[in-house]
């Protein structure tokens, strides 16, 4: 089981929406918590710690969901093993949590954006939506994937044009690829580098009651 921090929305029951974010390379399960304000007051968020440790990869005393090989590669026993144990945590997370969530969006930044998107490619329906904030989309040597296997699950991909870390040209490539097989694709750009932005999450909250089936009724009633 992966740890994990969870902060529960004071409005939060069986129903409510659940978002789980994953953190980017080298931070940990702390780093994402500022987010919560985009599942308030009824929805909780979630941040689960990566399992693999950053330093034998040089990067640094946090954890990493894959070891990063350049561009859009990751490397894929890594990845994979990352997966699994993502889905074996998202299977277990109700019983934690202390009550049944309603639609859970799978999201993250930089490398917790890529899995997120990676897990969802790989497990068609087990989430009612992605984010992927800065993260890019593997290529096939990295993991075999059907692009068409995202179906309806909307995602949303907020990426910054100065991106020193996650080039930009792997959000247009990423996008383009993904738009091609037929996926509900909302693009967001953002003049800024490798971060987080407060227009980027006014645009992801919108996104959410919009896109995201049952989320905007959940928020506004405090049950799906």
């Amino acid at each position: 089981m992966l740890e994990f921090l969870a902060r529960k929305g004071a409005k939060a029951r069986d129903g409510s929406p659940l978002l789980v974010l994953l953190h980017g390379r080298g931070s940990d399960m702390r780093d994402l918590q500022g987010l919560s304000r985009v599942a308030r007051p009824h929805g909780t968020v979630v941040t689960p710690q990566a399992p693999h440790p950053g330093g034998p990869w040089g990067y640094g005393p946090g954890w990493a969901w894959y070891r990063y090989l350049g561009e859009d590669r990751a490397h894929r026993e890594s990845l994979t093993h990352s997966l699994q144990a993502l889905e074996t945590f998202l299977e277990a997370l109700p019983d934690h949590l202390g009550f049944r969530p309603g639609p859970l969006v799978l999201g993250g930044f930089s490398q917790g954006g890529t899995t997120s998107l990676a897990y969802a490619l790989t497990h068609p329906g087990a989430v009612a939506g992605v984010v992927n904030l800065s993260g890019f989309l593997v290529n096939e040597g990295s993991l075999e994937v059907d692009l068409g296997a995202l179906g309806d699950t909307p995602l949303f991909w907020g990426h910054g044009t100065e991106d020193p870390a996650v080039p930009f040209f792997l959000a247009v490539e990423g996008r383009r690829r993904i738009r091609e097989a037929g996926g509900d694709l909302e693009a967001r750009d953002y003049r800024m580098g490798h971060q987080v932005c407060l227009q980027e999450m006014d645009h992801l909250e919108a996104w959410l009651g919009a896109r995201v089936p049952g989320w905007r009724e959940a928020m506004e009633g405090g049950s799906a």
